[in-house]
């Protein structure tokens, strides 16, 4: 099937029509949050699912049955997708944990005057893409990547799911009212997960004790959380999701596109990067162990 035949445009955005139909598009616009929501934002794979594991943990003061009773996409649901309509998270005691892929100028009006938390997750481009190229493998409702050096050039051009990753992460990063965010990066999870528990935690207002923030750092491993069935998306039938094609959670490391990407694929890369990051002022992890290092 062909790209108009399986996405829908939303302003200006590509999304799969499957997951995001008009009912549920209107529903994340007139969403109503509360001030103590928390929010996961990340643009797509970008380490959603490691946070939608860490966050639950850390809210329920580390107990499994947080992470070991829903699925993930029922725990802390994508607002913008269809399964969010039959949740009833007007019902849903607070603190309510949500998830959106969506970028900051197109978050619904309620977001702006209650101002609820936000975790913004941010992950090396290249291991985004890398990660992508492979879902779009896996996922039926994803328009077959093609070739790697095709993909690449429609991943850096915005013509993807969500659009461009650079105009994602510099909404976020040029938000209004920066108390309400943090921002986290996947990197910094790998280098050291424990220490980032700990400051989620402190974000959150959760006091957990060493002893605690421990265990979920461990229950946070990937080779631990790829083996929970509430997470690893094994649920999802194989007509929508066929993981013998490419698993859902694959490697759970930093610098992958190393072993994917080409000389002249990742020359190619870090020159757009240049270019369309020029006016960001921060540095990432990844840029501070150059764009072309891992960890």
């Amino acid at each position: 099937m062909t790209e108009a035949e399986m996405y829908s445009v939303y302003k200006g955005l590509l999304v799969p029509s499957l997951l995001h139909t008009p009912e549920s598009l209107k529903y994340f616009e007139e969403f109503v949050f509360r001030p103590d929501d928390i929010i996961i934002v990340t643009y797509p794979k970008s380490g959603t699912t490691w946070t939608q594991e860490i966050v639950p943990l850390i809210m329920s003061g580390g107990d499994p049955a947080s992470v070991e009773t829903l699925p993930n996409w029922e725990r802390v649901p994508w607002l913008e997708e269809i399964q969010a309509c039959t949740f009833n998270l007007e019902q849903r005691a607070s603190p309510r944990m949500l998830t959106t892929h969506s970028p900051y100028n197109m978050m619904p009006p309620s977001f702006f005057e209650v101002k609820p938390k936000v975790i913004y997750v941010m992950r090396n481009p290249k291991d985004v893409f890398v990660s992508s190229f492979f879902y779009h493998m896996t996922a039926s409702f994803l328009v077959n990547p093609g070739p790697q050096t095709e993909f690449l050039h429609k991943f850096l051009d915005g013509k993807v799911m969500f659009g461009s990753w650079f105009d994602h992460v510099k909404s976020w990063l040029n938000a209004e009212d920066k108390e309400h965010i943090m921002y986290i990066s996947y990197e910094e999870m790998i280098l050291d997960l424990k220490d980032s528990v700990g400051r989620l935690a402190q974000f959150l207002n959760t006091s957990l004790d060493p002893e605690v923030i421990e265990k979920i750092a461990d229950r946070c491993l990937f080779k631990n959380m790829k083996n929970n069935n509430m997470s690893n998306y094994s649920a999802v039938p194989r007509e929508f999701m066929d993981q013998t094609k490419s698993e859902f959670l694959r490697k759970g490391i930093a610098g992958d596109w190393e072993n994917q990407l080409t000389v002249a694929e990742a020359e190619y890369f870090d020159s757009v990067y240049k270019d369309k990051m020029k006016d960001v002022k921060c540095k990432f992890v990844w840029d501070l162990k150059t764009l072309n290092g891992n960890n």
